[in-house]
């Protein structure tokens, strides 16, 4: 049976897949997970939905995507610990950590450092930067690749487990989420909005408190 188009942003990175399979997936988790503003776990997402509807094998998704997560993060890890602040200063803008997140993120994982990896990569930002944060703060490196291992099983196991059901039923979905795709659409168009005003918000609060700074 054809399987239908899948939705949204999801049919925008199926072509990725489509062409590159597994390789797509841990080339994309891996750069995503250092901090590289790429797709990453939308291209997971999307090869648990392939796994489930039968185009790809959903263990070999699971492992590829777990152990690029992992290998991504330890990469995020050795350019914190071993650039340290130096590097960070100079191309964190690239990934959003200005100084002052930095150090209050330093200081949050300071006290929680093990919880915060674990459960980092289900937010996006701090997705891509615990690695580097981890190795700014210089949290030992075994005590990281445990936490990290296990974020990295649980986040992927929740996205295949999630992509395998809706691509198993792809058939019956797909006609409801295309029903309510226009305020799905205007949903994540409020969101957008939402996150673009508090970035906003945030470098002018990062602003003024670097001008306070430097007339102290």
């Amino acid at each position: 049976m054809t399987q239908p188009p899948l939705p949204g942003v999801l049919a925008d990175v199926a072509p990725i897949l489509d062409h590159w399979g597994y390789p797509a997936v841990a080339g994309l988790v891996f750069l995503e997970d250092f901090g590289v503003p790429v797709p990453g776990e939308t291209v997971l997402i999307v090869a648990a939905v392939y796994g489930g509807a039968g185009r790809l094998n959903l263990v070999l998704v699971a492992v590829v995507a777990f152990l690029a997560a992992v290998v991504g993060d330890n990469v995020g890890y050795a350019i914190g610990r071993f650039g340290g602040h130096r590097v960070v200063e100079r191309y964190g803008r690239y990934v959003l950590l200005t100084p002052a997140r930095v150090a209050k993120a330093e200081a949050f994982f300071t006290r929680h450092g093990g919880k915060i990896v674990t459960v980092a990569r289900f937010i996006e930002g701090l997705r891509q930067a615990n690695g580097i944060i981890a190795g700014l703060a210089e949290m030992p490196w075994r005590r990281f690749l445990f936490f990290n291992a296990l974020g990295a099983a649980l986040w992927v196991g929740v996205w295949v487990t999630f992509g395998a059901l809706a691509g198993a039923h792809l058939n019956t979905l797909y006609p409801e989420i295309r029903r309510y795709e226009l305020y799905v659409l205007m949903a994540l168009a409020v969101l957008a909005v939402l996150l673009v005003a508090r970035h906003l918000y945030r470098r002018r609060r990062d602003t003024a408190e670097r001008r306070r700074g430097g007339d102290g």
